[in-house]
C-alpha cells in the first residue's frame, strides 16, 4: 500500500512531464552546466575516492570552507589505503573544525572494510555502497553517478529545493519517507547518457542559482520548465516542518597554567560527543550556576575562588575531582571568568564560561600539562579553539 502510494504521488507530480520535455530539459540543462559548472578539486577526476571524501565533507558545510580542508586531507591520506591505516589522532587533526566528528571515523572505518573486502578498490555497485558505514542513499547515488556515470539520483537538500519548485512538490522535506519521492522524480528525468553532468548540474543550481532564499529565477536555465516560477511561488518550496529544537548546555572551562607555560588538558571519553579529543577541563553547570559564575567572584578570596571551583567539580563532576584535585587546589584563580564562548552542535547549544588559573609550583611527575608549541598534534574542537583564541587575545596564550 505505501508503494502504491508513493508511486502515485510521483506519477502526479511528472504528469506533465513527457519524454518529449524530459529530453530538451536534459539538453538545456547540461548545456547551461557545461558552460557554468564550478572548478572544484574534487572534480578533476572521477576518481570515487574523491569524490566520496568529498561528499561527506560537504555534509552540512559550505564549499568554501571544504575546499583547503579536501587538499590537506588528500595530502595526507592520499589513498583508500592510507585513511584505513591512519592513526586516529592525525585523522581527527585533518578534520579539525568540520564538526560532526563521527563522519570521519564512519569513512575510516568504511576504508578498512575496502581494503579487506574488496581489495581496496570502491565498490561500484549501489547495494555494496550503502553497507559502507557512514554512506547512506544521497552519498551512494553521488558515487555512483559521478564516478560511475550510473544513472542514480542523489537527493539532498539542494535537489530537493530545486526539485520540489520544478515540479510543485508538496511534501514535507523534513520527513525521510519523502526522500523517495523526490528520487522518483529526479529517476524520471536524470540523463542516462551523462548522470555524472546531471546530479552535478544540479549541485551546482542550488548552490549558486536556486538558493534558499531571493533565488534568480531570471538567470535560471530552468525557468522555462519550473513550476513554482510560473506561479511566483518560488519562496513557497520547499516544504519544510519546523527542526528539533536545540537545547542549551552549560559549562565552565577550567584554563590552568603552570609556571613553566605549560596547560592542563584533558582527553574526551572514547564515545559520546567529541570522542577522543582534547580540551580544558569541563566542568557541566546548571543554568543558575552559570548565570552565578558569570558575574564577578565578588568579596571572593583567590582561595574562596578555587574552593568554589572544587565544590562544582565534586558535585557535577565526581570522577574528574578524583585526578583534578590536586592540580585545581594548588592554582590561584583570577575572580571573575576572562570570557565566553558559545558554539551550536545539531541539537545542543554550548555556553562556556572560562575561568583562568595560575599554579606556581610545578612538579616533574604531574601529567596532562601540554606547552601550546605542542598543541598542533593534538585534535582540539571547534569549541576549545574558541577559548584558546580568546585567551590568545587576552594575552594569556602568546600567539
Amino acid at each position: 500500500m505505501v508503494k502504491e502510494a508513493r508511486a502515485q504521488r510521483i506519477a502526479s507530480y511528472v504528469a506533465d512531464w513527457p519524454k518529449e520535455k524530459v529530453t530538451a530539459f536534459q539538453q538545456d540543462f547540461l548545456a547551461w552546466y557545461d558552460e557554468e559548472n564550478r572548478h572544484l578539486p574534487w572534480r578533476e577526476s572521477q576518481d570515487p575516492y574523491r569524490i566520496w571524501v568529498s561528499e561527506i565533507m560537504l555534509q552540512q558545510t559550505q564549499v568554501a570552507t571544504v575546499i583547503p580542508y579536501f587538499e590537506r586531507f588528500m595530502a595526507w591520506f592520499p589513498t583508500i589505503a592510507d585513511l584505513a591505516a591512519a592513526p586516529e589522532d592525525q585523522l581527527l587533526k585533518a578534520w579539525e573544525g568540520l564538526g560532526y566528528y563521527s563522519r570521519v571515523r564512519n569513512m575510516q572505518f568504511a576504508a578498512q572494510t575496502i581494503m579487506e573486502e574488496y581489495d581496496g578498490e570502491m565498490p561500484r555497485d549501489l547495494k555494496s555502497l550503502l553497507a559502507l558505514k557512514g554512506i547512506g542513499p544521497y552519498t551512494a547515488g553521488a558515487i555512483a553517478s559521478i564516478a560511475f556515470n550510473q544513472p542514480e539520483p542523489a537527493v539532498d537538500g539542494n535537489v530537493m529545493r530545486v526539485f520540489s519548485r520544478l515540479f510543485g512538490i508538496t511534501e514535507d522535506i523534513a520527513k525521510p519517507s519523502t526522500r523517495f519521492i523526490f528520487e522518483g522524480v529526479v529517476r524520471h528525468t536524470i540523463s542516462p547518457q551523462h548522470p555524472s553532468e546531471f546530479n552535478q548540474a544540479i549541485m551546482d543550481l542550488g548552490a549558486t542559482i536556486c538558493t534558499p532564499t531571493s533565488p534568480k529565477c531570471e538567470a535560471c536555465p530552468l525557468a522555462a520548465y519550473c513550476l513554482a516560477y510560473q506561479m511566483d511561488e518560488r519562496e513557497k518550496y520547499p516544504i519544510k516542518s519546523k527542526k528539533t529544537k536545540v537545547t542549551p548546555h552549560y559549562y565552565l572551562a577550567l584554563a590552568m597554567q603552570d609556571a613553566e607555560g605549560r596547560w592542563y588538558l584533558e582527553q574526551r571519553p572514547t564515545t559520546g560527543l567529541l570522542a577522543n579529543f582534547w580540551t580544558f577541563p569541563l566542568v557541566t553547570l546548571d543554568k543558575k550556576s552559570y548565570t552565578r559564575f558569570k558575574q564577578q567572584w565578588e568579596d571572593a578570596q583567590t582561595r574562596d575562588a578555587g574552593e568554589q571551583i572544587l565544590e562544582l567539580v565534586a558535585e557535577d563532576e565526581p570522577s574528574l575531582v578524583e585526578h583534578l584535585t590536586e592540580e585545581v587546589a594548588n592554582v590561584i584563580w583570577q575572580k571573575e571568568v576572562v570570557g565566553e564562548i558559545q558554539h551550536v552542535f545539531s541539537h545542543q547549544k554550548w555556553h562556556v564560561l572560562i575561568a583562568y588559573g595560575y599554579q606556581a609550583e610545578v612538579s616533574d611527575d604531574q601529567t596532562g600539562w601540554y606547552y601550546p608549541t605542542g598543541w598542533s598534534d593534538l585534535p582540539f574542537p571547534k569549541p576549545q579553539q574558541k577559548i584558546v583564541e580568546i585567551l590568545q587575545k587576552q594575552k594569556y596564550i602568546e600567539d
